[in-house]
């Protein structure tokens, strides 16, 4: 009779995860095609998914992955709209203009982080807002958006509607895959498991060698940039821009209501949530109020009952992960006549760095 091994196994990626892998690619692979299939009205729906699934990502890598709370993260969504259309109004064509002004906010939120990453906790989130409303009335003096009367991208109106349509929807999805693939990157690897160990005990993970402020420093850019592509993708699909509009903190409320429901912390959840949020503006979008009070009660709901969220909780009770981050330790199944007892059911799927 061969013994059975009950020693505990680290792994990461699984025939699930590897089945998953090729199911995102042929997903992706059918949106590229989709604009010659959906009607004007769906491509741009989908294209507003799209750009949740940006917020939502980007802002769990900074709370859920990082620990860097922030209920602020409208004025880099503001910022990438306004660049657009500054540039765009500089003679830039205003395409091109979309993804420069990301970059542009990428930069400008680095010397923003010398500061503001001094800050912990309710400081930090705090701070976040208070720098957005600055933003915003800085945002409001410029004479070419004429305070909150705003101005539009007027450069994009020279091209066919169909065409202009199509061009935004590609955009879009090549920004979510390209930021989604940069991210899931960035956590598999040691930098991945440096975000993680700060989140968890900042002192400790200094103590062995992290560099806690510079990995803070590139998390905070990258969601900088990812937003400010976000926020340039919408002014594409609205055309008009009105600081109020892209610098109210709902934007900020949405991205956490997606992370929440969707869950912490999880790769897989955010894009969940992103899809469970469009679902329910699609729905009841035109609701009025209630529509937000709806998404209040469902975030409380949620808080309160299942805290880990919608992915985090299938991920605790299957184990099932399809794109996995981190490592985690399985204990395999106990021999016949073994009186080793079992771990606690959590135990077996608690991801690790």
């Amino acid at each position: 009779m061969s013994a059975v091994s009950t020693s505990p196994v680290i792994e990461r990626g699984t025939a699930t995860s590897r089945i998953a892998a090729i199911a995102v690619a042929v997903i992706i692979a059918l949106l590229a095609v989709a604009p010659h299939f959906l009607s004007a009205g769906a491509v741009d729906r989908i294209t507003a998914l799209f750009i949740y699934v940006i917020l939502a990502a980007m802002w769990n890598a900074l709370a859920g992955f990082g620990g860097l709370v922030s209920v602020g993260q409208q004025v880099f969504f503001g910022l990438g709209a306004y660049f657009a259309i500054r540039l765009a109004d500089a003679g830039i064509n205003p395409f091109l203009a979309l993804f420069t002004s990301g970059i542009i906010v990428g930069a400008v939120s680095w010397p923003l982080s010398l500061f503001m990453l001094r800050l912990r906790n309710g400081e930090f989130a705090i701070g976040m807002w208070v720098i957005a409303a600055l933003t915003h009335l800085l945002v409001n003096l410029d004479r070419l958006v004429q305070g909150e009367t705003g101005t539009s991208l007027i450069s994009l109106n020279v091209y066919d509607a169909g065409a202009r349509r199509a061009a935004i929807y590609w955009l879009a999805l090549a920004s979510m895959t390209a930021l989604l693939a940069i991210l899931f990157g960035l956590l598999r690897g040691s930098t991945g498991a440096a975000i993680r160990a700060i989140r968890d005990n900042e002192d400790a993970a200094a103590s062995v060698g992290v560099r806690v402020t510079g990995t803070k420093r590139l998390l905070f850019v990258l969601a900088a940039f990812g937003i400010g592509i976000a926020g340039a993708l919408w002014l594409a699909t609205s055309i008009t821009f009105q600081p109020k509009t892209y610098f109210n903190v709902q934007w900020t409320a949405y991205m956490i209501f997606m992370v929440l429901v969707g869950g912490i912390g999880t790769f897989e959840g955010a894009i969940l949530g992103a899809l469970v949020f469009f679902l329910i503006e699609t729905w009841f979008g035109g609701t009025g109020v209630w529509y937000l009070v709806g998404l209040g009660a469902t975030a409380v709901l949620f808080s309160l009952f299942l805290p880990r969220g919608l992915w985090g909780t299938i991920e605790e009770r299957f184990g099932l992960r399809l794109l996995p981050v981190g490592y985690r330790v399985r204990f395999p199944a106990a021999a016949d006549g073994d009186a080793m007892p079992s771990p606690p059911q959590a135990t077996p799927y608690r991801e690790k760095a």
